[in-house]
């Protein structure tokens, strides 16, 4: 009898154990090359997919090394949803080296998140010596929360292209996700609503989309063009514009040089406010809400 029940509890637990696996096999997988991306398709995938990232939240996503642990996770997935309009440039030699015909361009797992999205044209020139070269438009649009409703129904349809049995749990989750969504950014505008019209300045031109959104102005940037260190010379014409239109706060990116912006608010008077520019860009702030509850409360509180 104890022998029977050793071997009751041994198949049991074996059989347990493929069940788990098989359940976790049957996931989709899902690379996205910024974390913002990720977040959003955890949002409306829920326990049906599983998602990594190329990018990490504190990184520059204009600047990822080319690695062989990245085409690694490429060679894996399901479904590939990257960002576009060139600021992930770097997704096409990891996707040549990936050698994962799943995720080519042109076939159902691979989404432009791009697709659709009122972009905001690109300032100065539009070749090498502008800087980083967005001919397409300013990249940073997934920071206007607004744009999530585009942004999530080119992730779904590319979800539901792989996995077309899951099509009406796809769209629920993004019918609640944009729903909850919806309610949170009308309480983070009426959040910055007392701050409307007010003139900041940032590192790069990450923000302009949400700077966009709340009604707030970009009086200029830190680097000289997109990319570009910052000259002495543009660092005194910004110190002066900062002086002259009065503006209160400098919003720095993990990645932003920080010796630059914090001699510009020395300078100026100005205050440094560091913010993550994507989902993960500060500890504890893993999904695509809390990142703007971040950032809004973050920024209404300094605008004061």
């Amino acid at each position: 009898m104890l022998r029977l029940i050793t071997t009751l509890v041994v198949v049991l637990t074996v059989v347990g154990l493929q069940t788990a696996d098989g359940q976790a096999a049957a996931k989709i997988r899902v690379v996205a090359s910024i974390t913002d991306l990720k977040a959003l398709t955890e949002a409306v995938g829920g326990d049906l997919v599983e998602v990594d990232t190329l990018a990490r939240g504190s990184q520059n996503a204009h600047d990822v090394e080319v690695r062989p642990s990245l085409m690694l996770k490429l060679r894996r997935a399901d479904l590939l949803v990257r960002n576009g309009l060139a600021l992930d440039f770097w997704v096409e030699p990891l996707v040549v080296g990936a050698q994962n015909g799943r995720i080519m361009p042109g076939t159902p797992g691979y989404v432009d998140a791009s697709r659709g999205v009122p972009v905001i044209a690109s300032t100065g020139a539009l070749d090498r010596s502008g800087g980083d070269v967005h001919p397409e438009g300013n990249p940073h649009y997934t920071l206007d929360p607004a744009l999530a409703s585009i942004i999530t129904t080119n992730i779904v349809e590319g979800l539901k292209r792989v996995a077309p049995e899951h099509a009406v749990r796809f769209d629920e989750g993004r019918r609640v996700f944009l729903a909850r969504l919806e309610t949170d950014i009308v309480r983070w505008q009426r959040m910055l609503e007392p701050a409307r019209g007010a003139k900041v300045v940032t590192y790069h031109e990450t923000f302009t989309y949400f700077l966009r959104r709340f009604g707030l102005e970009q009086a200029g940037t830190v680097e000289d063009r997109p990319g570009i260190p910052p000259s002495p010379g543009h660092l005194a014409g910004l110190i002066r514009t900062i002086r002259e239109q009065k503006v209160r706060v400098i919003m720095a990116e993990p990645w932003a040089d920080q010796r630059a912006v914090e001699l510009v608010a020395r300078e100026s008077g100005a205050r440094a406010l560091g913010l993550p520019s994507t989902v993960g860009g500060v500890r504890g702030v893993d999904s695509y809400v809390g990142f703007f509850e971040y950032n809004v409360k973050a920024l209404a509180d300094a605008l004061r």
